[in-house]
């Protein structure tokens, strides 16, 4: 049934079965998760450093793209939340000039923040502009409903944040990243953020002034792309135990930068509401392995 505002509720959806394609397995074992070192932000609770044992599960290589979504939409005919809304917000420098501000801004967004009157998945920077022009990139202004549709409809779910973590770091232990401690290993640039004086300048340095293919870049140690940078990723993990009004997210974005937010490291985390949608938060989803109960 409609949820009210005429769009299907996620549970409403059939489960669909579950297609291994473009999935990778990651093995059961012990793993060391958290961080509290010189790097770690402190009001992000990124500590202790600590165990953690989780079975094996399986783990989309690649965010959720625009042509993945789109043939989600094609099959069940899902209405997101931004489309509901006609708006989402969309960063300041990516707003096509046919775009328009919607009346219904967060007077408490940060200023790089611009309410956009329908923007949506299907029009990422805002009227004017089209999924189709980058079919390849991840999908973006979904919510964590949103991406739990889409996920329930392919026989998956959302990943908990240590299944996050313990995929991106790539089988490394330890690190900052998740392919060493070096942000650029010999001058190479293995992640899309912001190159400049944010959010001013982006010198693109990396090749990338917004989202890049979920492809792009190489691989970590479990064959996972972009698992930092690019776009937040949604987890299906609250912030505080037992709150529903606040979804951990995970894995920082093209937006990210050290000087504000130097959140595109494994142990990293930070919030949204699930509600939300923007031009920088998509998703990835995981799949448990048979008779394995889901981790957190």
């Amino acid at each position: 049934m409609p949820d009210g505002t005429g769009r299907p509720r996620p549970m409403d959806l059939p489960e669909g079965p579950l297609d291994h394609a473009g999935m990778q397995r990651i093995p059961s074992g012990r793993w060391q998760v958290g961080e509290e070192g010189p790097t770690a932000i402190p009001g992000d609770s990124e500590g202790p450093r600590r165990e953690v044992t989780l079975g094996a599960f399986l783990i989309d290589e690649a965010a959720v793209t625009n042509a993945d979504f789109a043939d989600f939409v094609a099959e069940t005919g899902y209405v997101t939340q931004a489309e509901t809304l006609r708006w989402s917000f969309v960063f300041m420098a990516q707003m096509h000039p046919a775009a328009a501000i919607a009346q219904e801004a967060d007077a408490m967004a940060p200023e790089w923040w611009v309410a956009v009157r329908d923007a949506c998945w299907r029009r990422p920077d805002g009227p004017g502009t089209d999924w189709r022009q980058r079919p390849d990139h991840p999908v973006v202004h979904v919510s964590a409903p949103d991406a739990e549709a889409f996920a329930r409809h392919r026989g998956k779910r959302l990943p908990g944040e240590l299944e996050w973590e313990v995929a991106a770091r790539g089988g490394l232990d330890g690190k900052l990243y998740g392919w060493g401690n070096a942000l650029t290993p010999e001058g190479r640039h293995m992640c899309n953020i912001w190159q400049g004086r944010f959010p001013v300048e982006n010198r693109g340095e990396d090749g990338w002034l917004s989202t890049a293919p979920a492809r792009s870049f190489p691989p970590n140690g479990y064959g996972l792309f972009n698992m930092l940078g690019n776009v937040w990723e949604w987890t299906r993990s609250p912030w505080v135990e037992g709150a529903e009004d606040a979804r951990v997210i995970r894995g920082g974005s093209y937006l990210c930068h050290a000087s504000y937010c130097h959140r595109y490291r494994v142990s990293a985390r930070t919030w949204n509401h699930p509600l939300a949608t923007s031009s920088h938060l998509g998703f990835r989803c995981v799949a448990d392995m048979p008779g394995q109960a889901p981790c957190p």
